[in-house]
């Protein structure tokens, strides 16, 4: 789909030469001779991206943004300033206002294509509607990634390599980093007052780790140690908070799928409460064969039964009998300990 810029400036040269250079490059350009009438064009055309300068008769660039911001129907639309004016305090006037970018005057060809392509990336990635599930948390800050939103990301952080056992961060602690697990198995559990543990999730290839105490600025609620021999990125958590929070579009989007998620922990948890031990026990391992499983593949679950039972919730024993009914109706099969999925779907639409 061909993207649409408008740009507004009162020097008629410049406007024309802006607008030649945007057709070239394949954008649907218009054009306004002053702000009043660039708010006007704004709101009928619904660009995709406008530039516009900031010293203009009738109402100048400041004017502009405030009144598009103040509109619901285009106070998303990216905004870069164009301008002659280099003192500090504009940019800053500007950046606190709401503008997105700014172009100074006299510029190159490329700089204003890069600085229109960079907003369009941008807010495409806001645009997006991603999976409410911590799927969508990876695949939206894959995406900020990909828009240069957090290009620190695989750039200038190295690669740790974890043992299985080995604790990752611990319950009443203040987090430090963001995890990404590259490769390798994590579990998440928390410790009752009597000392028992139970699951709180696992984390498998491209997982995001420990966010929650990290954006809600907590000590982590739960715990995570290393199930399978382990490759793990560390972010800090102050150039984790800077990339995120540097737009606030990117932060709101971000706590959206973050509460969302939360949602959805919340839910299992009622599961447990609610739902017969075979339907825990057919979720528990529906959603681990999913953490151990790419889409058409099927190796085992290489996970102990102590671990599944504080997953589901439930006693070692209880587990070990659904297993072997489940053996039994061929839904699993269980060779050397290790158990594989034979029929997802069937688990996952267990009636009882």
């Amino acid at each position: 789909m061909i993207k649409s810029v408008l740009v507004i400036d009162d020097n008629k040269d410049i406007r024309e030469n802006i607008a030649e250079i945007l057709e070239l490059a394949g954008y649907k350009t218009f054009t306004a001779e002053n702000g009043k009438k660039g708010v006007e064009a704004a709101l009928k055309e619904k660009p995709d991206v406008i530039v516009c300068d900031i010293m203009m008769p009738e109402l100048d660039g400041y004017g502009v943004l405030h009144l598009l911001r103040k509109n619901p129907e285009a106070q998303n639309i990216p905004f870069i300033f164009l301008t002659a004016k280099t003192e500090r305090s504009d940019f800053r006037k500007g950046m606190e206002m709401g503008a997105d970018d700014y172009v100074t005057k006299p510029f190159e060809d490329i700089e204003l294509l890069n600085a229109i392509e960079i907003r369009l990336k941008k807010a495409e990635v806001v645009k997006q509607n991603y999976p409410l599930s911590e799927n969508g948390i990876h695949q939206f800050l894959k995406d900020a990634k990909d828009a240069g939103m957090i290009s620190k990301l695989s750039e200038q952080y190295s690669i740790e390599s974890y043992s299985k056992k080995q604790p990752l961060y611990q319950e009443g602690k203040r987090p430090r980093y963001l995890y990404y697990l590259v490769k390798g198995k994590v579990k998440g559990f928390k410790t009752h007052e009597d000392g028992k543990d139970y699951i709180t999730d696992v984390f498998s290839d491209g997982d995001f780790m420990g966010y929650p105490a990290l954006i809600e600025d907590k000590n982590y609620d739960d715990s995570a140690v290393i199930l399978e021999d382990a490759e793990i990125m560390q972010i800090p958590k102050e150039d984790f908070l800077q990339m995120i929070y540097g737009d606030m579009n990117v932060a709101a989007k971000f706590i959206h799928i973050i509460t969302q998620n939360v949602k959805e922990k919340e839910e299992r948890l009622l599961n447990l409460a609610y739902s017969s031990l075979r339907k825990r026990v057919a979720k528990a391992l529906v959603d681990l064969n999913g953490k151990y499983n790419e889409p058409g593949s099927n190796r085992p679950i290489e996970i102990s039964r102590e671990d599944i039972a504080h997953y589901v919730g439930t006693a070692t024993e209880s587990l070990i009998r659904t297993l072997s009914d489940f053996k039994a109706e061929k839904l699993v099969e269980i060779k050397e300990g290790k158990i594989r999925v034979s029929d997802p779907e069937k688990l996952k639409n267990l009636l009882y």
